[in-house]
């Protein structure tokens, strides 16, 4: 290829074209309901680094998966993914376990639980920054953090009116918060993303990285935000955590409802 995907990002940003990023074309289509989580059995595998709260995060989503009539069952440990009974009867997985290490065993349970069919929501770090050094877990996540440029800092998200009922009737609105610059999967289907400034590094000015984003792997339903440092950056933004709360119940329903069928390669 003649461009590199640097300067071809460096040129729509030049031009102020956002319908140069395919990921940016809006689309017309109805959105359709979202699944409901009444009798969803669901896995909340909490534990990483503490930096991320997921404890805090344990005890509020608990709760509201809970109040949307799910059955939820908690484990700080890994080793969840190895209780063949319990994945057999687990509807969606929820993961909040940044960085750390999962064995070789625990791996192949978890990739082959979500071929099978059972969907996988996180957010920040807690699932697309967990175990750096495993890329097929990265493939099915369908993204990997690399670095937050300035550390907690004033930014925007841009929710994509794609016809999705994730992001029907949402909004942009402002973060205060890390901004994840990301590597990504060029077949996921971008739900909302931010632009960068050259405030802390010249050379990412007016980059677009996804920031949600729902995808496929196997059988199985991924959606993930990179939103959520801790609880109250989220939970302070409506449209932030009910973006992620949207995305937790399209997730829920992989044995249940058909894959979608997209293929719109952002580059």
């Amino acid at each position: 290829m003649k461009d590199s995907r640097r300067s071809f990002l460096a040129k729509a940003a030049a031009l102020g074209l956002a319908s140069a990023v395919p990921f940016q074309i809006k689309s017309k289509s109805k959105s359709r309901p979202l699944p409901s989580l009444q009798g969803r059995n669901v896995l909340f595998v909490y534990g990483g680094w503490d930096g991320h709260e997921p404890l805090k995060y344990k005890d509020y989503m608990g709760a509201w998966l809970e109040e949307e009539g799910a059955n939820v069952t908690f484990s700080a440990s890994l080793d969840a993914y190895l209780d063949k009974n319990l994945m057999a009867k687990t509807d969606l997985i929820l993961q909040i376990y940044t960085m750390s290490q999962i064995t070789n065993e625990q791996e192949k349970a978890l990739l082959e639980a979500v071929k099978n069919g059972v969907g996988i929501a996180g957010w920040h770090g807690g699932l697309c920054d967990a175990f750096r050094t495993n890329v097929e877990y990265q493939f099915m996540t369908g993204g990997q953090w690399v670095a937050h440029p300035g550390g907690v800092i004033d930014y925007t998200v841009r929710v994509l009116d794609t016809g999705d009922e994730l992001t029907a009737g949402l909004n942009d609105f402002p973060m205060t918060s890390e901004q994840y610059y990301m590597h990504v999967d060029p077949n996921v289907k971008v739900l909302a993303t931010t632009r960068f400034g050259s405030e802390i590094n010249d050379w990412i000015e007016g980059c677009v990285i996804p920031v949600a984003w729902k995808k496929g792997y196997g059988k199985g339903r991924v959606f993930y935000t990179s939103l959520g440092h801790n609880l109250a950056h989220i939970t302070e933004v409506p449209d932030a955590i009910e973006l992620l709360k949207r995305g937790i119940k399209w997730a829920s329903a992989s044995k249940y409802e058909p894959m979608e069928k997209w293929v719109q390669p952002m580059y």
